[in-house]
């Protein structure tokens, strides 16, 4: 590389350096700042004196807007990230309005009454899945969450081992549980035990035993709903916990009533 080479790179580095320079300078003097004499206290007070001077109501709501919008992004659940979305969304609203702006004026206040319509819909499932561990199992509160699907007699469900990715719940007609020969009426679930169990395998074999119909929800479903709100997921351990012990008290009346008809009768 020749000397004249060089120079000319040292001066294009000189130029580029004046030149970030002077943009440097051109912003300070935007800002009302002297390039020679800038200090962290002269930019915080200068700042301070731009935010002052443009603040409005409507800047306000729009400052606590984010501040909320903020907050959704810093939350785990849903219900707190709901009701945080709820006042970020009025807040947005409010600035829309105030700032004439009538396309974010729509666009935020069409959502609170969405964001008001999911956090209604998760607080019900929520209540009435602590009302059914206290005895009620009618499982209603699950039904907005599942699709329905028809079963003729003699149809099998699943099958015992086979792979399991949803949970019904039993609305017409009637079903057997093959391996213990229990016959499920209406409002009865079948396939909970595969939602938790590590492999997701089928505990037993169902078949319809005369026309019905039955709801179902997926396990990515449940999952969706756990996330959404850890506390279903405490209250649906219960009600599962419910289902096993009815289940294994069941088998051990039968293993007693097998024991009492081979016991040996005196002469």
């Amino acid at each position: 590389m020749t000397p004249s080479a060089d120079m000319s790179t040292i001066l294009n580095r000189i130029l580029d350096t004046a030149a970030d320079n002077l943009r440097v300078a051109k912003i300070l003097i935007q800002l009302g700042l002297d390039p020679n004499n800038v200090t962290y206290d002269a930019i915080f007070n200068r700042l301070l004196e731009l935010f002052l001077a443009n603040i409005t109501l409507a800047n306000l709501f729009a400052l606590i807007g984010a501040i909320f919008f903020v907050a959704t992004l810093l939350t785990q659940t849903m219900v707190p990230l709901r009701v945080a979305n709820m006042f970020g969304c009025a807040f947005f609203a409010g600035f829309g309005a105030l700032a004439g702006n009538i396309t974010t004026f729509l666009l935020y206040f069409l959502m609170v009454p969405i964001n008001a319509f999911r956090l209604r819909q998760m607080l019900n499932l929520v209540k009435m899945a602590r009302s059914a561990t206290e005895g009620d199992a009618s499982m209603e509160w699950l039904k907005p969450f599942m699709t329905e699907r028809k079963y003729r007699k003699g149809d099998v469900l699943f099958k015992k081992d086979e792979a399991a990715n949803e949970m019904m719940l039993t609305m017409t007609g009637k079903f057997l549980v093959k391996e213990i020969g229990v016959e499920l009426p209406p409002g009865r679930l079948m396939g909970e035990l595969g939602f938790l169990s590590p492999d997701n395998k089928r505990t037993a074999t169902v078949t319809c035993l005369e026309d019905g119909h039955v709801l179902t929800i997926t396990y990515e479903k449940l999952l969706e709903i756990y996330f959404q709100n850890p506390q279903f997921g405490y209250y649906f351990l219960v009600l599962t916990s419910q289902r096993l012990l009815e289940n294994i008290a069941r088998l051990e009346g039968i293993i007693a009533q097998n024991k009492i008809a081979t016991q040996p009768t005196a002469n």
